[in-house]
């Protein structure tokens, strides 16, 4: 026989109630079912719980150490019931989710587990390479949470009432045609790419002038700059043209491999928000957790980023 939590509330029971007779009352059983259950439990714990006599039970020295322990598990789980419960009611009254996101790795994610845990509950989501448009959508009452991503430690932006939770924290990594001379090194100096052409996605925030700052720091300009579509991006890697910047997350495709830039000079710090007194904000705190597993789905799917999160563990997803 295994032992259940339900046979921690038999041996406490006992011990509370000073006898079997006491506790078996007390829990709305029979005398003889409780004695053979607690012999049961004797058997699989390898020795007897109590010592039994006319004047009731009081527990052995192996009792006392299954009492101690059964004091700290069952207020523990009783506390995980209830926060789960709180945690699957945290929808209720809450018509639907109108998410906005800026492109990363996270909206998959959250949509799916979303739509897994209360599938009644609609959920739309927008995309913008804007977070201030998806800031200002939510601030008036048009989305109910946005995810956006922030250069390193730059704050999001100003809106009234917003709340925002920190998801994770990604280096910025190089994406290479696999036939690059520099692919087979472990990490780049950002010096080495000096001769490159670059592709890097549109934005509304600082990221173009602290790659500009970092590329400074690192002894050279950059030759060309493609800020354009993720496809172009793609496009224009795989056919030599370019080097691309990229979040360490991506899901590469065919030709292409990514390479960690040494020192980390550029990060990305993935952020949700809402509106603080919105009906959806109840539910924020369940929609950050699923936005931070869905975050940590996406590093364990990138080998190139789980090896170096493994060297660089103050990155990645918030506990």
């Amino acid at each position: 026989m295994d032992l259940e939590l339900r046979h921690l509330k038999i041996v406490r029971a006992v011990a509370e109630a000073g006898s079997v007779t006491k506790a078996a009352t007390q829990l709305g059983l029979a005398q003889p079912s409780l004695t053979a259950q607690l012999k049961r439990i004797e058997r699989t714990l390898g020795g007897a719980l109590f010592e039994r006599d006319r004047n009731g039970a009081r527990p052995t020295p192996l009792g006392q150490l299954v009492l101690t322990r059964a004091r700290v598990l069952l207020p523990a789980v009783r506390e995980l019931q209830e926060e789960a419960v709180r945690f699957a009611n945290s929808y209720e009254g809450i018509p639907g989710f109108r998410i906005g996101a800026t492109h990363g790795p996270i909206l998959g994610g959250l949509v799916d587990r979303l739509t897994a845990v209360h599938p009644q509950t609609p959920v739309s989501t927008s995309t913008s390479w804007s977070a201030r448009e998806l800031t200002s959508l939510v601030s008036a009452g048009r989305l109910d949470f946005a995810l956006i991503g922030t250069c390193g430690d730059t704050p999001p932006p100003s809106a009234e009432s917003m709340i925002w939770s920190v998801v994770g924290t990604d280096p910025v990594f190089a994406l290479l045609n696999q036939s690059h001379p520099l692919a087979g090194e472990k990490e780049l100096d950002l010096a080495s790419l000096a001769d490159e052409g670059w592709a890097v996605a549109p934005g509304d925030g600082c990221f173009a002038d602290c790659f500009a700052g970092s590329c400074a720091r690192a002894g050279f300009v950059p030759k060309t700059m493609y800020e354009t579509d993720v496809a172009t991006c793609l496009h224009l890697v795989k056919v030599g043209k370019a080097v691309a910047l990229c979040q360490a997350t991506f899901e590469l495709t065919a030709d292409l491999v990514m390479m960690p830039i040494t020192g980390a000079p550029l990060r990305w710090r993935h952020l949700l928000g809402w509106h603080a007194s919105s009906v959806a904000a109840r539910a924020a705190r369940a929609i950050s957790h699923h936005a931070r597993e869905a975050h940590d789905d996406a590093i364990r799917r990138s080998v190139p980023y789980a090896e170096w999160l493994a060297r660089n563990p103050h990155f990645g997803t918030v506990p």
